[in-house]
């Protein structure tokens, strides 16, 4: 809904004015220089990068326009996901190996729905909840590998984004390219005989390109760009939570301090309170939501 308030403020801010100042759309209109721009800029992107990069950057394009971004909904069912899987991993890793090598098959997997949907991270849970069972690794170890996996996502997930602005800061030069074959037409239209008004009118058409290339720059690819940007930031906290809870978790912590370690690496706008958190857990183990002082107190002095 964001997004489409955006395109008609811009849209109307533009054309709106346009129009205000007599602006004819006739005139504007004008579609072969729209296929000489579009289609330069698409094929620069199909050029300048290797198949993956494009799967990514239309994965990223559809989220974008079609798909909710990370909410606390969302990150309820990861935290109490996690919390589940922590549980069953005090039991020993091997209880989880019916979860992990097919989760969506799971019946635990299946009650977070919204965790399933993510493919990046429902692997890079699976595949860490994995590595722990394949044997004894610390804390400091674990920490280590994880933080370069997360720099190899992090670097392949900004590939899109960053191939999309090189576009957008080419656009205005492809925008100079349609209006200088525009020009060429009008020169031949001029030998031709072709009368002023002719003349004018071949003009303005060209330089119409220009406006084109400068408005998909900053209208339109910048601001994909942008908002590609902040997907993959909000997917590399989500990333980053579920590796600050497996370290705390290999590091000897209790499961409620293991997925409170991680809630704390939650955005700030969707960030759940620890109250919120323990609210969450208690209702999915059909405890009564009052904390109970003793037990809560009992525990964390043997966590201490």
């Amino acid at each position: 809904m964001q997004q489409l308030v955006g395109i008609v403020i811009v849209l109307g801010s533009i054309f709106g004015g346009y129009a205000m100042m007599g602006g004819s759309f006739h005139a504007i209109w004008q579609p072969m220089e729209l296929i000489v721009i579009a289609g330069a800029g698409f094929g620069a992107i199909v050029l300048g990068n290797p198949s993956h990069v494009l799967h990514e950057m239309t994965t990223q394009f559809k989220k974008i326009l079609f798909r909710k971004k990370y909410d606390s909904e969302f990150q309820r069912q990861l935290l109490l996901l996690m919390y589940e899987l922590l549980q069953l991993a005090a039991g020993g890793l091997k209880a989880l190996d019916a979860h992990v090598e097919a989760p969506k098959d799971s019946p635990l997997f299946k009650r977070y729905p919204a965790v399933l949907e993510e493919p990046k991270l429902l692997a890079f849970i699976v595949d860490n909840f994995r590595l722990m069972a394949m044997g004894k690794i610390n804390a400091h170890e674990l920490e280590g590998v994880l933080e370069q996996e997360l720099e190899a996502i992090h670097e392949e997930l900004t590939q899109p984004a960053k191939s999309l602005n090189k576009i957008a800061e080419a656009m205005p030069g492809f925008g100079i390219l349609a209006a200088v074959l525009g020009i060429v037409i009008t020169m031949g239209t001029v030998n031709e005989g072709a009368t002023s008004g002719e003349i004018a009118e071949h003009v303005g058409a060209a330089m119409v390109g220009t406006f084109i290339g400068i408005f998909f720059c900053y209208g339109v690819l910048d601001p994909i760009s942008n908002m590609m940007k902040i997907l993959v930031g909000e997917e590399a906290s989500t990333l980053e939570c579920v590796k600050v809870v497996l370290v705390t978790h290999v590091a000897g912590k209790p499961p409620l301090l293991a997925i409170d370690a991680g809630r704390r690496l939650v955005q700030l706008n969707i960030k759940p309170s620890f109250a919120q958190l323990e609210g969450w857990i208690n209702a999915m183990e059909g405890r009564n939501s009052e904390p109970d002082t003793s037990r809560r107190g009992g525990s964390r002095a043997k966590a201490a």
